[in-house]
């Protein structure tokens, strides 16, 4: 079960059905997920119909509706600011700069070809259309990125479309397996275990649980100021130094190996 608007839902058989997968359900298993129900659905009128079915009943008024381990006062602020965000009109989609997108990215896709077959193979033609085509491959990423967040048409279907025409057609990656993955990183972003953005190949990367150890007793080696250092702070210092590693790994240029290396496993 799961909470969504103080309202409690049975999810148990239905996550084997959920379209996001059963991981990003499962994740909130016992928890309270309006804000991830939120940021995941767009048409939520048409979603809240299939919950109907589900609903097993309600918080008690002396329960809290939101997360354990989040602050009540930061998290009122976080949806008070998502929806002055809405009513401003800063979440609608411009067109024609997403087509402007698309179509540098295909120009800069046919340039990288046409480099190729009209130079030759040599050196230079060579290296020249591996920065073209290098720089179409990482901007597609980003592109079919905005794809699976359903962020440049209204309707998901036209999205998932495309993004399977970028990443499957273009990039040679599956779109399933991308949006699986990244559904998990923002249901439960930075958290161990749960984030796939963290669970790194074990013998290639130095990442996680044990690296932040590490980087938690390397930035505090003076045992006085440690136990100064209350436990609240100390949470939040976990989070922050999660962030630390998320900022480390993607500027790493073994970020596309450890991409290949998921999408093949």
């Amino acid at each position: 079960w799961l909470v969504i608007d103080r309202q409690v839902y049975d999810v148990g058989e239905f996550s084997k059905r959920h379209p996001g997968g059963s991981r990003v359900i499962s994740h909130y298993a016992g928890q309270d997920a309006t804000d991830a129900f939120v940021a995941f659905h767009n048409d939520k009128s048409l979603v809240k119909k299939y919950l109907k079915s589900l609903l097993i009943g309600e918080l008690a008024p002396d329960q809290p509706s939101f997360e354990s381990n989040k602050k009540k006062s930061l998290l009122e602020d976080f949806r008070e600011l998502r929806c002055t965000i809405e009513k401003m009109g800063l979440l609608r989609p411009n067109y024609f700069f997403f087509f402007l997108i698309f179509l540098h990215l295909l120009v800069l896709e046919a340039a990288s070809w046409l480099v190729l077959w009209y130079f030759g193979t040599s050196l230079v033609p060579f290296l020249a259309g591996m920065v073209l085509f290098s720089t179409a491959q990482i901007q597609m990423g980003w592109f079919q990125h905005d794809l699976g967040h359903c962020s440049v048409f209204r309707k998901p279907k036209w999205n998932h479309l495309l993004q399977i025409v970028v990443i499957n057609v273009l990039k040679g990656l599956p779109a399933s397996w991308w949006n699986h993955l990244h559904n998990q990183h923002h249901a439960k972003p930075n958290c161990f275990r749960k984030d796939p953005d963290l669970n790194m190949h074990p013998l290639l990367f130095s990442l996680g649980k044990t690296l932040s150890v590490e980087v938690w007793k390397g930035r505090f080696n003076d045992r006085k100021l440690e136990n100064k250092l209350n436990c609240a702070f100390c949470k939040y210092f976990n989070t922050f130094s999660f962030f630390s590693l998320e900022s480390r790994r993607r500027s790493s240029c073994l970020t596309i190996t450890s991409t290949n290396i998921s999408s093949v496993s």
